[in-house]
């Protein structure tokens, strides 16, 4: 409760992610096009404005779809049940349905047997230019962009806490090599770094965490040798040595402890980084492949609009791009000052 008083921004970035992390667990729950990868398409229904309210006649299926469980559903989304046809106009006869479909404005007779339901939908923030729903993807992305985020800063730690910690205890020429293959990583730019992996393992979700992983560890082991080198010296780290501990003991049990406050700040940055390294790398068309919906694969898609009245498209991607970069910085710089020993009480 204190850390919510003192820094307000700490306050407003955690609201934002668990306002966005609700939205990522619960997304297929949330979403109005529940289907895999929210991958409904309707040519007639491309670029609707924003609060566009369409009817649709749901049409039962010829072959049944196979049932879905509740954490399946969650998971992966539920299968269409139904035929959904955009209606301009909907008659009801007798026994039968008259519909005049919005693609051709063609009316087309249905039995009653063969309608299932009518029902509106309301495109909220409009759809794309393949006439999927724009909330819907976007839900879905902001998923894929946790994942991202999670797995790459995992993969990061996983292997810059090991290798800084090694660095800064045993230094000589332990240290020597790590740093080597710190610098020389360093003096290549992350994005072309990122391309260059992902070229080398192939397109997908699993290359982007991986290759965005193994370009962040630099600077996580950077930090970690500097707090060991100025930890190893301490008191109680050389009565550790003295008493006959393992080296292991001593730099997991004694001294990392006292490394992993600048560690999760730095790890707060990262997440930020990797969101913004995996959409610039799906803008690119080497992120994560359709029909994964990504912000940046969707900003890609659709950036020719912006000269087309239909800013929308980008503006949606781009906002939530910018508001989790922004939230990520703020816990950053907000545990940054509260884990601060020099700050005043």
């Amino acid at each position: 409760m204190t850390f919510l008083r003192n820094h307000f921004s700490g306050f407003f970035a955690i609201l934002i992610l668990g306002l966005m992390a609700f939205g990522a667990v619960f997304a297929y729950f949330l979403a109005p096009d529940s289907s895999p990868y929210a991958n409904q398409m309707n040519p007639a229904l491309a670029t609707l404005s924003p609060g566009t309210k369409v009817q649709f006649v749901h049409l039962h299926k010829e072959m049944k779809s196979e049932k879905v469980g509740v954490l399946q559903g969650l998971l992966f989304g539920t299968p269409p049940k139904t035929e959904m046809i955009a209606a301009s106009k909907i008659d009801r006869l007798d026994n039968d349905w008259l519909i005049t479909e919005l693609a051709s404005g063609m009316e087309k007779q249905f039995s009653q047997h063969q309608v299932a339901f009518t029902k509106d939908q309301t495109f909220h923030l409009g759809s794309d230019r393949y006439g999927r729903d724009l909330l819907s993807r976007l839900l879905i992305a902001t998923r894929v962009s946790f994942i991202i985020g999670f797995i790459a800063v995992s993969i990061s730690l996983f292997i810059g806490v090991p290798m800084g910690l090694m660095a800064g205890y045993f230094g000589g020429w332990v240290d020597k090599v790590v740093m080597w293959l710190v610098n020389v990583l360093w003096t290549v730019p992350s994005l072309l770094l990122v391309i260059a992996l992902t070229l080398a393992l192939g397109k997908g979700l699993f290359q982007v965490f991986l290759a965005i992983g193994l370009t962040m560890w630099v600077e996580v082991a950077r930090v970690v040798r500097g707090q060991v080198k100025s930890l190893r010296t301490r008191p109680y780290v050389e009565v550790a040595q003295m008493m006959g501990f393992s080296h292991f003991r001593v730099m997991f049990k004694h001294i990392l402890p006292g490394v992993w406050h600048p560690v999760i700040v730095l790890a707060a940055a990262n997440f930020a980084t990797a969101i913004l390294l995996e959409s610039g790398l799906s803008f690119l068309g080497y992120g994560a492949q359709p029909p994964t919906p990504t912000w940046g694969g969707m900003v890609k898609d659709h950036w020719p609009f912006l000269l087309m009245g239909k800013a929308y498209l980008v503006l949606w991607p781009g906002v939530c791009i910018v508001l989790l970069v922004l939230a990520c910085m703020l816990l950053g710089n907000a545990l940054r000052d509260q884990t601060d020993p020099r700050r005043e009480n």
